[in-house]
Parts: structure tokens; sequence; C-alpha cells
């Protein structure tokens, strides 16, 4: 026996309406958005001024502190440091950056592993020290490990300054990667043992590979701050033919207040450029890398 509801039980049962969101063309979200835009225009202003007057310095014959646009521009600045020192500066900088990188990967990613995928009573702790040394001031140990270097006889030492960075970077690196490694299912490791897989094959092919974010996160943050460091190689490499370029760009600075802005400007153009490609190249693999691990999720 089938049985039919009037309409007023119909109208009863039905679940309430949705209160109405604000349309996307009301004047409370029209005033919201143009003060989000305008204060945007104001950051991407603060920081595009310095990029422009960089730019007309690097061009300009005579650059001042007050550049304008030049009368007749001119790629000489640039011809004058693409020379001598200047350029094994910039070689010493990508060996330094690269190695130090890539050795950082080497050694954070197995030990993150037993961190991510084991419960030890001392997990926690050597995570909290990891995090500690992650806020150590580096100019708090350098004294000692200029000490050391003198004793071991590695003063002036590119190999030894690279593993001495790698050293510095490797707490973050570590806990960046334990990090990303807990986000990767053990379901998939336990299918790699079934089929005879050790843990270690396992780590390398099934792991680091969906966890390519990750990894290329870890690898721009070490090349970045390897790049960009100054008082490390300025204190453990002596010779001047050994030092990368961000002490190099040091002599660009004249005493008294002067300095060659022309040249000054364009070393410094240079010596962004690597970090700038770098960047571009890890947007484009990490939206790929985001997009195939949504659909392994999936």
């Amino acid at each position: 026996m089938t049985t039919t509801s009037s309409p007023a039980t119909r109208q009863a049962v039905r679940p309430p309406a949705r209160p109405s969101r604000i349309s996307a063309t009301s004047p409370r979200r029209r005033s919201a958005a143009v003060a989000a835009y305008l204060v945007l225009a104001l950051v991407a202003l603060a920081f595009l001024l310095p990029f422009g007057w960089l730019f007309l310095a690097s061009v300009s014959d005579k650059a001042t502190l007050g550049t304008a646009i030049p009368d007749h521009p001119t790629l000489r600045n640039f011809s004058e440091v693409l020379t001598g020192d200047n350029l094994h500066a910039l070689i010493n900088s990508l060996v330094l950056s690269l190695g130090s990188a890539l050795l950082t990967l080497v050694l954070a990613a197995p030990a993150a592993y037993p961190l991510s995928r084991y419960s030890r009573r001392f997990g926690r702790p050597i995570l909290l020290g990891l995090l500690f040394a992650t806020g150590l001031p580096i100019t708090a140990i350098l004294v000692p490990v200029y000490g050391l270097f003198v004793q071991l006889d590695l003063l002036d030492s590119i190999p030894a300054t690279t593993l001495f960075l790698t050293a510095t970077g490797l707490p973050m690196a570590i806990w960046l990667m334990k990090n990303f490694m807990d986000e990767v299912p053990i379901s998939l490791e336990e299918a790699a043992w079934v089929d005879g897989a050790s843990a270690f094959r396992a780590l390398l092919r099934i792991v680091l590979p969906l966890m390519l974010p990750g990894v290329t996160v870890v690898f721009t943050f070490t090349f970045a701050l390897t790049w960009g460091n100054f008082f490390v190689p300025f204190i453990l490499l002596v010779d001047p033919a050994k030092q990368p370029a961000s002490v190099a760009i040091y002599q660009y600075f004249g005493l008294h207040g002067t300095a060659s802005y022309g040249l000054l400007a364009a070393f410094s153009i240079l010596y962004s450029m690597p970090v700038v490609v770098l960047y571009t190249l890890v947007q484009r693999v990490l939206g790929n890398a985001f997009a195939l691990s949504g659909a392994v999720k999936g």
C-alpha cells in the first residue's frame, strides 16, 4: 500500500533555507577589494622603486644616488663587471651554494626518515634540539669554528667551507624534510616492502619522488641561504680568488662614503639573477608536483 504526502507535509519537512551570501558586487565587497589592491600596490611600489634605481644606475655612465633616466644608456658597467675576479667570484658562489644545497639534501633525507616513520622516546627531544639549533646565531659559534679551522689547516678551503655551510643549514632542512615526509602515506612503503624492497630503496623510489615539492623547497631554501651568506665566507676564505660574490660585492663600496654606483648596480643585478632564475624554475616544478600529488591522492 503506498502512501502519499500532502503538500503541507512536504512543506513541513523541507530543510531550512540557507542564509544568502553577500553578493560579489555588493558595495562592501567592492570597497574591501579596492582597499586590498591599494595596499598591495603600495607594497609593490616600495619594492619596485629600488629595483628601478638599480636598473637605471646599471646602464648609466655617471650613476649617483639620485640617478635619473640616462641620455645615452650603456652596458659598459656589465662588461667591466663580467671580467677577471668578478666572474670567478660568481663561479665560487655557485660552487658553494650548489655543493651545500646538494649535500644538505643527501644528509637531510635519511636523517628525517626515522624521525618521521618511527616512534621513539628520544624523537621529540631530537626535534626540539633541531628547532633550537635553527635559531642559534651563526656569529655565536664562528669564533670557535675559526679556531678549529686554523688548527686543522682548513682555513681558505672551499670544500671545508661548504661542509660548514651544510652543517649550519642541516637543522632546518631536517625539520622541513620531516614535516613533508609525514604527508606521504606509509601504506605505499608497506606495499613496496611486500614486493621485496628495502627501507632505503623505498625511501629513494617511493617517498622522495612523492615529496618532490618538499625536496625542492629544501634545495631552494639552502641554495638561497648560502648564496646570500656574507659573514662565513668573509671569515673562512682569506684568498680573494676564492671568495664568493657576496664578499666580492663589498669592493664597490669605497672609503669615506664613496661608491661606484654604476658598477655596484650592475654587479647586484648579475648577483641576483641565479636566485631569480631558480625561483622561477621552482615555481613551475612545484605547480606540476602539487598537481601530480593531488592526482595520486585522488
